[in-house]
């Protein structure tokens, strides 16, 4: 098992998955993203078993922390991020060193590229933690946004299992 852990939530990729934390590439670091006015990263690259799709995963934890005024809509960050990202694993492929360039090779090779947005909101809203996103307005306007990336964006809502991945939130 492949476990990678964003901020309170822990992802745990099946066996024959690689996943890595995007944002926290040393390539990325230290040299992406002084590019081009400091491009932005979605959080974790994942291959499924047979390397054919590319899963660009975007955390995003709204349960105690509300929503930065400054950033915009949700939607259009995450198709930021997703776009940037894609020029980045590209660049990766060419320029990084060692593991890094070896996943970005296989993540470039793949046929198919999706998108996952992984929203957390409050379970129980109050004034002070609203439920700030309907997932499925979330959903509509990102897919307008990555169309041409993936016509089928995935929003998850909670913690959750997916056929090939598991979500479990763990304060630490």
């Amino acid at each position: 098992m492949n476990a990678i852990r964003e901020g309170q939530i822990e992802w745990t990729f099946d066996a024959a998955w690689s996943a890595t934390k995007y944002d926290d590439w040393a390539f990325y670091r230290r040299q992406y993203q002084r590019c081009a006015g400091g491009p932005k990263a979605v959080d974790i690259l994942a291959l499924g078993g047979d390397g054919s799709t590319l899963w660009m995963i975007e955390a995003k934890d709204d349960r105690r922390n509300r929503r930065e005024a400054g950033k915009g809509p949700l939607p259009q960050e995450v198709a930021q991020k997703t776009h940037d990202t894609l020029a980045g694993v590209l660049a990766a492929a060419m320029n990084a060193v060692d593991d890094e360039k070896a996943f970005a090779r296989r993540a470039v090779g793949a046929r198919n590229v999706r998108v996952v947005l992984h929203l957390e909101q409050p379970t129980r809203p109050s004034k002070l933690f609203p439920v700030a996103f309907d997932p499925a307005d979330v959903r509509q306007q990102l897919k307008r946004l990555v169309r041409a990336i993936d016509a089928h964006p995935v929003v998850m809502a909670t913690t959750s299992r997916w056929p090939h991945w598991t979500t479990t939130w763990s304060p630490g």
